[in-house]
Parts: C-alpha cells; sequence; structure tokens
C-alpha cells in the first residue's frame, strides 16, 4: 500500500512596517515643495499610513504584524495629530524626543530595538523599513541574522539620493516611493504661503533657495563657450529675455556643466575604483545598469539639479563619461559630440 504525501503548505510572510516619520516627511516636503521644514506643508497622515499599508500588501502578500510610527514631540507629549494616529487599528505609535532645536532624539535607537526584537522572537518574516540613514544598518544585519528579510523603502529625490549608500546596500530589496504616490496626503502650509507673500510685500529677503532653485538661475544667465570665451545661451533653456505674459519654458541643465560633471564623476572613479575596475566597463558605450544609476546619482550630487527629466542630458553625461574613460585608456573612437 502505497502512501500519498501532502504537498507542505506554503509559508506565508508575517510583516511589519516600519516607519521614519521625519525622513519620510522631511524627503517628500523637499521633492514636492523644496522644503524639510513640516511648518511648510500639512500631512494627511491617516490616508498616508493606510495607503502605505496597502503598498505593502501587494508587495509581500502575506499577514501584517502591525505598523510601528516613529515620531517625535516635545517631551514625549503627543500632538493632536499624533493622538489620532496612537488610535488607529494595527498601528503602534512610538515617540522619540523633540529638542530646542526641532531635531528628533531617540527615533532611531527605538528603530533599532524593535526591529532586532521582532527578528529574536521570530514574530516577522520581512519587515518593511521607510528610513534614510546609516544608523540603521546594524538593525538591518541583526533582523537578518535571524532569518528576516527587510525591504527598504525611500522617497524619490529631487535629485542626487536621500538614503545612506550603505543601508541601500545591506537591504534585501529596495522600492521607492515617488511623488504621485506621495502628493494626495500632502499640502501646503497657507500659513507659510501668506506669510513668503507678506515678506515679498514688505521686501523681506527670500528664504535660503534650494540647490535646484539656484542651479536654475544661474543657467537663466549666459553661459561662457568651452571654445569660444563668448557667452552663449543654455542649449536646453537659455532664452534671451522677452516681454510675455504666457509662461516661460522650463530651464533646461546647461550641457557644459552636465559633460563636466560627467568627466569629473569618470575622473574619480578611476582614482577611488582602480584603473582595473574601469577598465572592466570597456568598450562601452553602454554601462550596466546599477553603474548607470550610479553616474547618474554622482553627476546630480554635483550638479544640486536632477537630470531624470532630461533625456538628452542624461546622453551628455554619459558621452563626457565615456570620453574621460576612453583619454585614459588611449582608445580612439572617431565619435564628434555635435
Amino acid at each position: 500500500m502505497m502512501t500519498e504525501f501532502a504537498a507542505p503548505l506554503p509559508i506565508l510572510a508575517r510583516y511589519a512596517v516600519m516607519v521614519d516619520v521625519g525622513y519620510i516627511y522631511a524627503a517628500a516636503g523637499e521633492l514636492l515643495f523644496g522644503s524639510s521644514s513640516r511648518r511648510d506643508f500639512r500631512v494627511d497622515a491617516v490616508p498616508l499610513i493606510q495607503v502605505i499599508t496597502k503598498h505593502a500588501d501587494e508587495i509581500i502578500r502575506g499577514e501584517l504584524l502591525r505598523v510601528y510610527w516613529y515620531d517625535a514631540a516635545r517631551d514625549r507629549v503627543p500632538t493632536i495629530d499624533q493622538r489620532v494616529i496612537a488610535q488607529m487599528p494595527w498601528v503602534k505609535l512610538r515617540l522619540g524626543n523633540l529638542n530646542a532645536r526641532g531635531q528628533q532624539k531617540g527615533v532611531d535607537a527605538q528603530i533599532r530595538a524593535d526591529m532586532e526584537a521582532l527578528a529574536r522572537h521570530r514574530a516577522i518574516t520581512d519587515a518593511v523599513l521607510i528610513a534614510g540613514d546609516e544608523d540603521m544598518v546594524p538593525a538591518v544585519e541583526a533582523a537578518q541574522a535571524f532569518g528576516v528579510r527587510v525591504h527598504l523603502w525611500g522617497i524619490e529625490p529631487p535629485y542626487g539620493t536621500n538614503q545612506a549608500e550603505r543601508l541601500v546596500w545591506e537591504s534585501d530589496t529596495v522600492d521607492v516611493l515617488d511623488g504621485s504616490f506621495l502628493r494626495p496626503y500632502f499640502s501646503k502650509n497657507p500659513a507659510s504661503v501668506d506669510q513668503a507673500r507678506s515678506d515679498a510685500a514688505l521686501g523681506a529677503s527670500p528664504t535660503v533657495p534650494s540647490p535646484s532653485q539656484l542651479f536654475g538661475e544661474r543657467h537663466a544667465r549666459p553661459s561662457t563657450s568651452r571654445t569660444g570665451g563668448h557667452p552663449i545661451l543654455s542649449n536646453t533653456g537659455g532664452f534671451p529675455a522677452i516681454s510675455s505674459t504666457g509662461p516661460m519654458p522650463r530651464l533646461g541643465p546647461d550641457r557644459t556643466r552636465v559633460e563636466e560633471a560627467g568627466e569629473h564623476v569618470a575622473q574619480k572613479w578611476i582614482l577611488t575604483r582602480g584603473r582595473d575596475n574601469i577598465r572592466d566597463l570597456l568598450p562601452g558605450p553602454i554601462l550596466p545598469p546599477v553603474i548607470d544609476k550610479e553616474l547618474l546619482v554622482d553627476a546630480e550630487k554635483e550638479l544640486g539639479l536632477s537630470l531624470r527629466p532630461y533625456q538628452e542630458a542624461r546622453e551628455w553625461l554619459r558621452d563626457a563619461f565615456w570620453e574621460r574613460v576612453h583619454r585614459e585608456f588611449g582608445i580612439s573612437i572617431g565619435k564628434s559630440r555635435g
């Protein structure tokens, strides 16, 4: 008589969502409004938590243990909004202290302690971590040592990156919440808008501009040609001042600066990563996707501007990168960048 063995049941995930509120608010504010100060925008936190929970369920497809919402308050006394969050089902409010300078204290330690405890007691198989600080790396490593998979989520940066590189490396998967995902839950604070108008009417000095604003203003002016020394206008956005009631076209990045950034990144990589590693990229001109993204992030850091909306600018960046690499190894391509 043959004995039939039933197929093993699938192992379902049990996961927690751990949110560093200081990170998600500051990064989203910078992306949507060019400001990381909570005074400048409002957050509809309850539906934001709900949509984050739904997104996690779609990706992990298991049982949610709970959402951990790590925020801060003066003397750890919750605000009205935080009290509302604390009453949500399956949500655990964790409060650090907010000092006189508006800085969070104790939040990172709480995240690390909770993640390690959940992993040690095998309460979860997976953890979704929304954070950007490198201080999270020991917690990620400890959770992984107990067999927990860590899924790092970040906020789309306006340029460069807003998460520690090592934190990205150590996580099992990485996801990005973009502007369209976040925008319904963030709105400009009317008081902030009114204050800006009042300052403008009184002739007060404007607030400190973001790097992207500075970059755009610089390239609204004529720039100097590489070869002739005569003023030229930006290829994509440098237009002479004209009287018009219509909207001005969006300024694009200056080609000369993009090319300089591409060459500079190539030079830096040759020095820091070694000629042998760079030689492995030859003959080009296609870069592996991971390396192509690193090139983009490093260039955006130098420029203080996102190149992601400008496909042509990204091609200038790659061309300049390869030109410098080819010079380093004495390769002549015979291609002119016109």
